[in-house]
């Protein structure tokens, strides 16, 4: 499975998104964010991969811009019929890019175009400023909801 939307990065590269798979979780596994990031996403996107391998409420996908894999991010379906949108990590080397960015466009875009168009959201802790401005530039809006102390936003596209 492959998700593209023809979002693109700042050097025109096409971002997409593929399943987890044999040729590339080695790759996914070993993205690391930036040291300053670690407050909020995990040392390595292994983690990610090992909760939607042991879990069956996540789905992980691997980020690629071009034909280099990226980084991770994942998506659920919860009891409400909402999709959300969790478990982005992209590769030190690879940020300041737009990738996130372009990532988090193709998966709300994918996930809103399902069956009955599910709301899409996402959640950040409030102390993550880079967080907040990037979904808030890409369309999220808070809801006034808390999700384990985090902030609940809803993309309105």
């Amino acid at each position: 499975m492959i998700i593209t939307y023809d979002h693109t990065d700042k050097a025109g590269r096409p971002v997409t998104l593929h399943e987890v798979d044999a040729d590339n979780w080695r790759a996914v596994a070993d993205c690391a964010p930036r040291d300053d990031q670690r407050a909020w996403v995990p040392a390595l996107a292994a983690r990610y991969l090992v909760l939607t391998s042991r879990e069956s409420t996540w789905h992980s996908l691997a980020v690629l811009a071009g034909d280099e894999v990226t980084g991770h991010i994942m998506w659920a379906r919860d009891e409400d019929g909402s999709h959300w949108i969790g478990g982005m990590l992209i590769d030190a080397a690879h940020q300041d890019r737009g990738i996130g960015a372009a990532a988090v466009r193709t998966l709300a875009t994918w996930l809103s175009a399902r069956e009955d168009h599910p709301p899409v959201r996402l959640s950040y802790a409030p102390s993550n400023e880079p967080a907040a401005h990037l979904y808030t530039a890409l369309g999220f809006r808070p809801t006034g909801a808390e999700e384990d102390g985090e902030v609940v936003a809803e993309w309105v596209g």
